[in-house]
């Protein structure tokens, strides 16, 4: 449990209100009407102002006005409905610590040896023994007491034994319900069994309390664990860290380590925080945090994350970030953020649970009264072939009654979608893939076209320079002094690539710059000794009046007169090229010589001022060798389109397109005409995913019906605008989360109708006779709600495809 002062407090009467928030583990809280119960509850206490309720967790997290109430009265009202609070107010630091932090995620509970076991397994004892007196040792079935007259055999003694056993903890249940105006199972079964006991009806009653006490505590054991797989993640989390302090190694708790200090990690050791590595070389498993089956090498220099393992080698590593700011605590804080968030088919089933339970409670009832009054003789009729007989005794109508009252209990129906988003959403993060919200587990599920960015998607966004081409009389080093001059102000990758070329070919008495600006998508600009310089796209330098159309006119391969051709205008090898043969007779490219480039998948940076060109360079980015494969999964798995979207030219985007087979490519797109193609193809084809690294592509992640983000481990900016984050730079990921999310959509859907199916066809059957109390507990409670938690947890098997890139 935790307590934190809101920031900002609100006003109220002309003070200041102090508004805090505390943070509850409540264990028995683990369905939605148990949330249900404890909401009401809590909301009949003066000051509380909102609550945030987590039965897939079970946690509550409760903000209150200190002024008007306190932590008290919040554990009050949360036990007032029933519940207990592990960890109550006056626990300590350690008892905290001990139960996991007690806001977090509820603690793993012992179902088969709790309290709550024990008197069900007497209850079943008793009830065997006394069906055992009932029907097999009549004889010695004997009066032995009698209440108010009414005389008791051996075996109602045994089964009124069994009802106060197992029956007392539904009935108790059943109380708090009443008296939060809750109509819930506990109410339901409690008022059945206190029903069925009252007017005789012992072997009903005692058979009802057992029955559902198992199933209850088989909903327990489902429920733990569903739970489990979140505690998992949490696990991995160290709380130790090993600190260089004075000189000395010191062992302290990780959340006491501050960013800056250096932490030792040892082979087999997991990385305590978020860091940089400042000492030591290893390979590193970082499939906790990124979902990479093969462990990366780690140097000085690299970036590690908490949670991560060290493999073999000695790290010294400089913390950046403190325990409760890594990437991993952010990771699990969004997931539990994820599990908080009901979708549209939550909702939809809470508002259908909000009708069908009073309208079969209802029914129950009718169905107890109505047919002993109107029925005077027996009446036979035939039902899809069999005789079923009517009968209008009381005894019948009422267990008919109590039967229905069973059927009424929506669990199954309701806890189908949220265990199963739960299992989805905590399978994803455990390969890598951080799910916001169980909306967008829906909604990626049922996108029609995948819109992918090019460069750091499909490609690995490390560009190099692999061409340069000088123009007139302007040599190489020249133009890799200009165009360098140019680009050390701008932070794109591009003038990163040209920096390393310049630098690798000993340019480095870069001219002065001055005026530096960014011509956003096309370039940029500056002054060199008093006159402006470009450096950019060539429709740049074509708005500026120069007629490329040559050097950029396609020839399929065939040299064109007075040119040299192709293979003139650049070297494979990425060499520079010589001046004599890069430009034609008039001063400009040969022809064909830029198309060529572009041909080839190449992004062709030309510079020069508005009346000279220097020349060009020619930068390449490697696609990925998983991008192919990922998008003809992507196709397999039924993806209607797959789209490319890139700022790059025709040429490069052509290339790049024919490499990895998508269906379709969009070039030459500026940041907003990217939100224009994802618009286009939401009108021709319906929902889309949008794929990107989650910051120059965010205009067009947040139009998506989907925004997904690339790389984002370690990326605050990518982790806050998409809507789901690849953790790893692993394209390999995607056709994995489209498979996960179809299929939990069809978990959902599965879990849905068959629950609800399960319980129309019970209460067809119940008037008939054909359905019995037992097996109204058996099916329609016990056996769905089992049901649907087994089949959503089927979600965690699902394994990412291995494209391993090189």
């Amino acid at each position: 449990m935790t307590e934190n002062p809101d920031s900002t407090g609100q006003a109220s009467g002309g003070g200041q209100q102090q508004e805090l928030t505390v943070r509850l583990t409540v264990p028995e809280m683990d369905c939605p009407s148990c949330a249900q119960k404890v909401d009401k509850s809590l909301q009949r206490v003066d000051g509380v102002v909102d609550t945030t309720l987590q039965p897939t967790t079970g946690t509550a997290s409760v903000t209150y006005d200190s002024e008007r109430t306190g932590e008290a009265d919040v554990v009050k009202a949360i036990e007032g409905a029933g519940y207990e609070v592990v960890g109550g107010p006056a626990s300590d630091a350690d008892e905290q610590a001990e139960m996991g932090g007690g806001a977090d995620i509820a603690p793993p509970s012992e179902v088969w040896t709790s309290p709550r076991a024990m008197k069900t397994w007497i209850g079943a004892a008793l009830v065997t023994f006394g069906l055992l007196f009932e029907f097999l040792l009549t004889a010695q079935n004997i009066a032995v007491a009698s209440v108010l007259g009414y005389p008791l055999a051996v075996a109602d003694v045994l089964f009124l034994g069994a009802v106060a056993a197992s029956g007392a903890p539904v009935v108790r249940s059943g109380y708090y319900s009443a008296k939060n105006l809750s109509l819930d199972i506990d109410l339901l079964m409690g008022t059945a069994i206190i029903a069925a006991t009252g007017i005789g009806y012992f072997v009903e009653a005692a058979t009802l309390a057992v029955l559902f006490s198992i199933a209850e505590l088989l909903e327990d054991y489902a429920m733990d664990r569903a739970r489990d797989s979140l505690r998992e993640l949490m696990e991995l989390s160290p709380d130790k860290a090993t600190v260089m302090r004075d000189g000395e190694e010191v062992t302290v708790p990780a959340d006491e380590v501050a960013v800056g200090e250096t932490v030792v990690v040892r082979p087999g050791d997991k990385i305590p925080l978020d860091g940089t590595v400042v000492e030591g070389e290893s390979a590193v498993d970082q499939s906790p945090i990124t979902g990479e089956s093969v462990p990366v090498d780690k140097s000085a220099g690299d970036e590690v994350y908490a949670g991560a393992i060290n493999e073999e080698g000695y790290l010294e590593v400089e913390v950046t970030s403190t325990s409760g700011d890594s990437t991993l605590s952010r990771i699990i804080e969004m997931v539990q953020g994820a599990q908080a968030k009901k979708t549209d088919t939550e909702q939809f089933v809470d508002r259908f649970s909000g009708y069908y339970t009073p309208v079969v409670v209802v029914l129950a009832i009718l169905t107890a009264a109505i047919p002993p009054l109107v029925i005077a003789d027996p009446v036979s009729v035939s039902v899809a072939g069999y005789g079923v007989t009517f009968a209008g005794d009381w005894q019948t109508w009422f267990i008919r009654g109590l039967t229905l009252l069973v059927i009424a209990c929506p669990c199954a129906f309701v806890i189908s979608t949220p265990v199963s988003v739960v299992s989805g959403i905590t399978s994803a993060a455990k390969n890598g893939v951080l799910i916001k919200g169980g909306n967008y587990l829906e909604a990626m599920g049922g996108v029609d076209a995948v819109a992918v960015d090019k460069t750091g998607t499909l490609t690995k966004g490390e560009l190099a320079v692999t061409d340069v081409v000088p123009a007139g009389d302007t040599d190489a080093a020249t133009l890799l002094s200009h165009a360098a001059g140019l680009e050390r102000r701008s932070e794109h990758p591009i003038a990163t690539a040209i920096l390393a070329r310049a630098n690798e070919e000993g340019v480095d008495d870069l001219p002065d710059l001055t005026g530096f600006e960014s011509l956003t998508g096309k370039g940029i600009r500056g002054k060199i000794d008093g006159e402006t310089y470009y450096a950019g796209k060539p429709a740049l330098f074509e708005e500026l009046g120069f007629d490329l159309s040559r050097a950029r006119r396609e020839t399929d391969g065939v040299p064109g007169s007075g040119a040299t051709g192709a293979s003139s205008a650049h070297r494979s090898d990425g060499g520079i090229v010589p001046e004599e043969t890069a430009a034609s007779d008039d001063g400009a490219f040969a022809e064909d010589a830029l198309a060529a480039l572009e041909r080839e998948g190449k992004t062709v940076v030309i510079v020069g001022t508005e009346s000279k060109l220097l020349g060009a360079i020619a930068i390449a980015d490697e696609v990925r060798p998983a991008s192919k494969q990922a998008v003809q999964r992507l196709q397999e798995l039924g993806v209607e389109r797959v789209v490319m979207l890139t700022g790059d030219n025709e040429g490069t985007a052509r290339a790049i397109a024919d490499a990895v087979g998508v269906d379709e490519y969009r070039a030459e797109l500026l940041p907003d005409e990217k939100v224009d193609a994802v618009e286009e193809l939401q009108a021709e084809y319906g929902e889309v995913a949008m794929v990107g690294d989650g910051i120059n592509d965010a205009p067009a992640l947040a139009t998506a019906e989907v925004g997904i983000a690339m790389g984002a481990a370690g990326t605050d900016t990518a982790l806050e605008t998409a809507d789901i984050a690849l953790m790893g730079d692993d394209i390999g990921k995607l056709p994995y989360l489209y498979e996960l999310s179809h299929t939990a959509n069809g978990v959902i859907r599965q879990n849905i109708w068959v629950s609800l199916g399960a319980k129309f066809l019970l209460a067809l059957g119940v008037p008939l006779g054909l359905v019995s109390v037992a097996l109204a507990v058996v099916v329609g409670d016990m056996g769905m709600s089992l049901g649907v938690t087994g089949n959503a947890m089927r979600l965690s098997r699902i394994e990412p495809d291995r494209f391993f890139d090189a």
